[in-house]
C-alpha cells in the first residue's frame, strides 16, 4: 500500500478544510479557521495522508518536544478518515504516520479521543490500535450525556425547580453577540468561583461565532425585567450540542434559572438533536470528580458517556506492519 505522510502547510488550507467536509469523524472544531485561532500557543505539526495520491486522512496535531499531541488546543483529536476506509486502510495508516514520526526523533504521540457520539459512522478502529501497539490509557474524562431518543426522566427535585422558572416568567434569546453574557455573567463569575478566565477570550469567541454562527450560538436567560441573569453558549455538530460554557447570576439561580435554561435547550431548541452533552465533571486530569456538579447534570437524566487519552509510543509501528497472518 503506497502511503505518504506529508505536513500540512498553509498552502493546504482549503484542501484540508474540503476533506473535513468528507471525514466520517471530524466536525468544525477541526476546520482551519477555527484551528487558526490559537495558533499563536501551539506549534502546528498536523498530518496529511496520500495514498496514490489522493488525500485519504488527515491529522491535527501540534508539538512540544518530543511529544506530537493531537490535540493540545481542542477538545478532542485523532486520526480523521473517509467512511469507505476499512481496518487494514486504517491500520496502515497509522503504521505509516508513527513510522514517520519515529524517524523525525519525535517519540511519543497523544490523542484525544473523539467521543463516540461525535462519529456519522461506526468508527472504533482506535482502540483496536491503541492495543495493538501497546499504548496506555492516561487519562478518562467522564461525560455527561443526554441521548435524546431514549432518555430519562428529570428528577423531582430539579423539576420542582425548573418550574419556579416558569412560574417567575423567564424567557430566552438566542444572540449574536457574547458582549453582555461574558462581561456582566461569565467572566465575574469564573474569577469569583474559581480565579480563572474563560478558555476563549470575547474577542475569540466573537471572531470563531463569525467563522462558524450556525455552530457557536449563544443563549441568554431574561428575567420578566428584561435583566440578563444566565447564558449558556452552545457548540453544535450534527449529531451533539454540546455545552461550552454555563453560567448564571446566583441569586437567580436559587429561582431555578440556569435549570429553567438548559430544560429549554433540551427539550425546545435541541429536541431534535440526537447528543445533549453537558461536558466532563472531571478535575485533576480526570482522577476526580465534581460531585454536586456531576449529580446536577445527572438530575436532567444525562448519563455518562467517556472519553479516553491515549499515549502511544512511536517505535510500536512495527506492530502494525506485523498484525495479518
Amino acid at each position: 500500500m503506497n502511503i505518504s505522510v506529508v505536513p500540512y502547510t498553509s498552502n493546504d488550507f482549503n484542501r484540508w478544510n474540503d476533506f473535513i467536509q468528507l471525514s466520517k469523524n471530524a466536525t468544525f472544531l477541526f476546520r482551519r479557521e477555527f484551528m487558526a485561532y490559537h495558533q499563536d500557543r501551539f506549534v502546528d505539526a498536523s498530518l496529511m495522508l496520500f495514498k496514490n495520491k489522493k488525500l485519504v486522512a488527515v491529522l491535527p496535531a501540534n508539538v512540544v518536544g518530543d511529544l506530537i499531541v493531537s490535540h493540545g488546543g481542542l477538545t478532542y483529536g485523532g486520526l480523521l478518515c473517509l467512511k469507505e476506509i476499512k481496518m487494514k486502510e486504517y491500520l496502515a495508516y497509522w503504521a505509516a504516520i508513527l513510522k514517520h514520526l519515529n524517524g523525525i526523533g519525535i517519540e511519543r504521540i497523544q490523542l484525544k479521543e473523539l467521543p463516540r457520539m461525535y462519529n456519522r459512522f461506526c468508527s472504533e478502529e482506535l482502540d483496536y490500535m491503541v492495543f495493538l501497539t501497546q499504548g496506555t490509557c492516561f487519562r478518562t474524562d467522564v461525560l455527561s450525556v443526554i441521548e435524546q431518543s431514549n432518555k430519562l426522566p428529570v428528577s423531582k427535585k430539579r423539576m420542582v425547580s425548573i418550574e419556579k422558572g416558569f412560574s417567575m416568567g423567564f424567557y430566552v434569546e438566542e444572540e449574536q453577540s457574547f458582549k453582555s453574557f461574558w462581561r456582566d455573567v461569565l467572566i465575574p463569575n469564573l474569577k469569583e468561583k474559581h480565579g480563572v478566565s474563560p478558555v476563549h477570550s470575547l474577542e475569540e469567541i466573537e471572531k470563531l461565532h463569525g467563522l462558524f454562527p450556525k455552530e457557536i450560538r449563544q443563549f441568554n436567560l431574561y428575567n420578566n425585567e428584561n435583566m440578563l441573569i444566565a447564558g449558556v453558549t452552545v457548540f453544535e455538530t450534527d449529531l451533539v450540542a454540546h455545552v461550552q460554557y454555563i453560567s448564571g447570576l446566583k441569586s437567580w439561580n436559587d429561582m431555578g434559572a440556569v435549570d429553567w435554561l438548559h430544560h429549554y435547550l433540551i427539550e425546545v431548541v435541541f429536541k431534535e438533536k440526537p447528543y445533549f452533552d453537558f461536558g466532563s465533571s472531571n478535575e485533576v486530569g480526570g482522577r476526580k470528580l465534581n460531585d454536586g456538579l456531576l449529580f446536577w447534570k445527572e438530575s436532567f437524566g444525562a448519563r455518562t458517556m467517556v472519553q479516553n487519552f491515549y499515549e502511544i509510543e512511536t517505535k510500536q509501528y512495527k506492530q502494525l506492519q506485523e498484525v495479518w497472518n
